[in-house]
């Protein structure tokens, strides 16, 4: 399986991400003349925003401050999960990252037919910018596409990508306070979305919204304090737990378990870690969860040093399908304002 960032989850594209040099002049223009008639034939899949929110706004972020003087009509989303944020907020992206490509030839896309998106995208049918596995969003594109905000902030963009982006339009990064990308708590992200669309506040009212549900979940389950849980996916012939800092850690913790901290000191900053053999203890905890597609899962149920672990033994394991069936490992590793209600109820209902 291909482990990713936001999706089939796993080990993150460090790749530095790198611009064609022939898009240059294109990105200091905007736009050449034929993107520009190339953006006129295109249907507008963009949604007008609301009126509430006072413009103009200026947002932090890591790779300085954007003002963002009107609400932005023509949202491109280079983030992983920023898409999901932005259609929470009432606005459909005209382009976005495909977390998970689709089969080649197939459709609908995939990303945007999950159960927590499907009502929102409605017949839309965004542009991809960028697929999960490539070294950088495509420029080109994006200016094509006309945005009057790119959002990239569950995004790996180093300075060089924002600044080209910032040729395009005004571009939010990640949070400022972020300096490992993907290590931001998911409440950050969204409001941090939210302001750049003038809608902190209806942003911050559906984080607490979801922060309900989690309390809700802890306070039903008060058995849950007294355990310790790990989330790992089965990666390259190797268990690869993720930390209690990254999106599906948090949401584990976040329900009432008790983290695996060790994790943590080996992750070296990463969001996720694989084991040695040698290492296998740190996953000898009271419950696991498992999120991997079916192939996966088959195989990790074949590995020894996982079948023997005691949670194994006791059945305290949490199968959790990833892009397939429910999907309900795809929503944990989104972690996005419309996929964690959706990714709670059904983590909960997996504990027996």
């Amino acid at each position: 399986m291909l482990l990713r960032r936001t999706v089939r989850t796993g080990p993150a594209r460090r790749t530095a991400l790198v611009a064609a040099v022939a898009l240059a002049g294109a990105l200091l223009t905007g736009c050449g003349d034929d993107a520009a008639d190339k953006a006129e034939d295109k249907k507008d899949t963009g949604t007008p925003p609301a009126t509430s929110g006072a413009f103009p706004v200026t947002v932090d972020h890591f790779f300085g401050s954007t003002k963002v003087d009107k609400a932005p009509q023509r949202v491109v989303s280079v983030g992983y999960t920023d898409d999901q944020a932005v259609l929470a907020l009432g606005t459909k992206p005209v382009g976005m990252v495909d977390q998970y490509p689709n089969p080649p030839g197939t459709s609908p896309d995939i990303n945007t037919q999950w159960p927590w998106v499907k009502d929102k995208w409605g017949d839309a049918k965004p542009e991809v910018v960028m697929s999960n596995g490539d070294s950088g969003p495509n420029y080109e594109k994006i200016a094509a596409l006309r945005p009057d905000l790119i959002v990239a902030v569950y995004s790996e963009i180093d300075q060089a990508a924002y600044d080209k982006l910032s040729k395009i339009a005004p571009t939010v990064g990640r949070t400022k306070a972020e300096k490992e990308p993907f290590s931001a708590p998911w409440q950050d992200n969204a409001v941090h979305i939210a302001k750049a669309l003038g809608k902190e506040k209806e942003g911050t009212a559906l984080v607490q919204g979801i922060q309900d549900k989690l309390d809700a979940a802890k306070a039903a389950h008060p058995e849950f304090a007294n355990q310790t849980a790990v989330a790992l996916s089965w990666y390259k012939n190797a268990a690869a737990p993720f930390t209690t800092t990254d999106v599906r850690g948090r949401l584990v913790t976040g329900i009432g378990f008790k983290g695996q901290t060790e994790i943590d000191k080996i992750a070296g900053g990463k969001f996720y870690t694989t084991l040695s053999p040698e290492r296998m203890d740190l996953l000898d905890v009271d419950r696991l969860f498992v999120i991997n597609d079916k192939a996966d899962i088959e195989a990790i149920k074949k590995s020894e040093l996982f079948t023997n672990l005691d949670a194994v033994k006791k059945g305290k394991v949490s199968y959790l399908l990833d892009s397939e069936g429910p999907a309900v490992g795809a929503a944990m590793s989104q972690g996005t304002l419309l996929s964690l209600p959706y990714a709670i109820d059904e983590l909960v209902k997996s504990v027996r």
